[in-house]
């Protein structure tokens, strides 16, 4: 399983102070935004300095390359959906309904994808072209198969430690895949596919762990 990712990935050297972690931060801003609106490949690192307000050279304090900026972005984007989807698990995972913890689950995802659309526009310019990249999404998919598996575990204990990890490798693959997908799609067409990802992920739970009922066509989508 893939180890996470560094959280100064790319960078080179890591701020320390508050004022230096607030440029790094106004960077980032600025620059998620001129990718998202020009493109990846048309923005230039002068451009985001500019916009940033900071001089050129403070910004190669930092990054070395506008690459080095692009997997910044990808691991604050992870983190960002992790932290989010850690919150289910404290809520105590082990006494929600199976079919409450899907639509949570599911829920949350895609609140995440759709409160950050930047998030899919920039790197379906990139996607496939990064070496980078692809090792933070599969860190952080190796990070959020590990937590699966953990509450998994919490709630029936009865099953082996690698039938966990399998069952929350193909749930993380799944519903990442399936509503990353239907970004691009127009609604209601979109929302149709978030109640079909939740019915196929409770469908694939229940068949392991208690029965629920099937999420219909009016309470899946409810958060």
């Amino acid at each position: 399983m893939s180890e996470s990712p560094s959280p100064t990935a790319g960078m080179r050297r890591t701020p320390r102070q508050a004022r230096s972690q607030e440029r790094v931060n106004r960077i980032l801003d600025v620059a998620e935004d001129l990718f998202a609106r020009q493109g990846y490949a048309a923005t230039t690192t002068n451009a985001i300095a500019a916009q940033a307000q900071v001089p050129i050279g403070s910004l190669y304090q930092f990054f070395p390359d506008k690459n080095a900026i692009l997997q910044a972005l990808a691991l604050r984007h992870a983190e960002k959906l992790h932290q989010e989807l850690a919150v289910i698990d404290e809520a105590e995972f082990v006494t929600l309904s199976l079919s409450d913890y899907v639509n949570q689950l599911i829920d949350t995802t895609d609140r995440f994808f759709s409160e950050n659309p930047s998030y899919h526009a920039i790197f379906m310019e990139v996607q496939g072209t990064m070496r980078e990249l692809e090792e933070i999404d599969e860190a952080a998919d190796a990070q959020l198969v590990q937590d699966l598996a953990s509450s998994l575990a919490k709630r029936d204990a009865s099953l082996k430690p690698a039938d966990y990890e399998a069952i929350a490798f193909v749930l993380v693959k799944a519903i990442g895949t399936i509503l990353w997908l239907a970004l691009g799609q127009e609604q209601p067409f979109r929302q149709r596919l978030v109640i079909e990802t939740k019915r196929l992920a409770l469908q694939y739970l229940q068949s392991y762990f208690s029965s629920d009922l099937i999420p219909d066509s009016n309470s899946a989508g409810a958060d």
